[in-house]
């Protein structure tokens, strides 16, 4: 019987079902004053009718947290459930047969100072429950007394309503939390995208680094394989004189040993204008002096450094149109997109590519 009459108490006012009994959506039951307390705490702004429930409103099942939504009947729209309330009569009927003859409750408390008196009054001045010796001639018979069942019914009725009004409040404490939950994910799906973004930017500037660095390496390149296909040429200039010097060097020997004089003189006359000629080197070209420097193609990075270091997250009030797109030019001169603002600054932070060298500068000096 014992477990029978657990399954019979309200969870709110944690007393046996009291007639009427509603059945939730849920079906777990309450009492019908209950389930409008709880109601009306849910819901305090909703018009009401008698001080019932008489509106659409929404609470939630204070056994399962269930959310229950009632229509414009309120509470009252709520099906009874009569097999819960004659369980109820029949349970009660069963107590009352099978209880002995009436005897003083067990359970009842006593007076301590008045230990044969039971309590059965209740000093509203000290608020607590006492006897009536003592308001007669105990510490309390200068205090303001009730009944000890009407204090009894008021305060459970209290306890009730608090009970009831704190399952309003931690149903939006839930919300609130359910909120703040939602707003963990959404900062850290916003920090992930905005890490993305970054790194997306920071590839573009790499690129354009890495690009801006190949064609300034094409221009050394170009000049260095200019300057060294010239010098080869002078070389080999030289080469072809020093061969033919020498060929002329041993036809002199040969004719230093000739014993005969006659052909000695026919032979030296012209093998001597030859030494002259060949002596002359007017005409070959020589490579002025510092035309292998190429230091002209040094680049300073101290400015870039600086506005690299000052890289920073834009404010509002410097924050320029990104959805906007304007034609820019890269690094080799072919046209191409670039975001706006973004082309500008990096034009700004990289220096420009070297222009070609006059020609002036590159040819090698003439001996005259």
């Amino acid at each position: 019987m014992d477990s029978l009459e657990k399954q019979l108490i309200c969870p709110i006012c944690l007393e046996m079902f009291t007639k009427p009994v509603v059945i939730l959506p849920c079906q777990h039951n309450l009492c019908r004053k209950c389930a409008n307390d709880i109601f009306q705490s849910s819901n305090p702004y909703l018009p009401t009718r008698g001080g019932t429930g008489a509106s659409g409103g929404r609470f939630r099942c204070p056994s399962c947290r269930h959310e229950v939504v009632l229509d414009r009947h309120g509470v009252y729209g709520l099906q009874r459930n009569l097999l819960v309330e004659n369980i109820i009569d029949m349970y009660k009927q069963e107590n009352i047969s099978s209880r002995p003859s009436p005897e003083r409750k067990v359970d009842q408390p006593v007076c301590e100072v008045h230990e044969d008196e039971k309590i059965n009054i209740y000093c509203l001045t000290c608020g607590v429950p006492t006897c009536s010796m003592c308001k007669v001639f105990g510490s309390h018979k200068d205090c303001e007394v009730a009944p000890l069942n009407s204090i009894y019914q008021t305060q459970k009725t209290e306890l009730s309503d608090g009970i009831a009004m704190m399952v309003g409040n931690n149903d939006r404490i839930q919300g609130i939390i359910s909120q703040l939950e939602e707003t963990c994910r959404t900062i850290e799906d916003n920090g992930r995208r905005q890490k993305s973004k970054v790194c997306e930017k920071f590839d573009h500037l790499y690129t354009i680094l890495e690009d801006r660095k190949t064609q300034m390496n094409l221009k050394v390149n170009a000049e260095q394989e200019e300057k060294l296909n010239y010098i080869h040429g002078i070389t080999r200039k030289y080469g072809d004189h020093l061969e033919s010097m020498t060929k002329i060097m041993e036809t002199g020997i040969q004719t230093m040993e000739e014993p005969e004089m006659a052909v000695f003189l026919q032979n030296a006359k012209s093998l001597l204008q030859i030494i002259a000629e060949a002596s002359n080197t007017s005409h070959l070209e020589k490579v002025e002096h510092g035309y292998e420097n190429m230091d002209h193609y040094s680049v300073s990075f101290k400015k870039e450094g600086r506005a690299l270091q000052n890289i920073d997250f834009a404010r509002d009030d410097d924050e320029e149109e990104e959805d906007e797109d304007e034609v820019g030019v890269d690094v080799d001169g072919r046209a191409g997109q670039t975001t706006s603002g973004e082309g500008d600054s990096l034009k700004e932070a990289l220096p420009p590519l070297l222009p070609p060298q006059p020609m002036s500068t590159l040819k090698p000096a003439t001996s005259s």
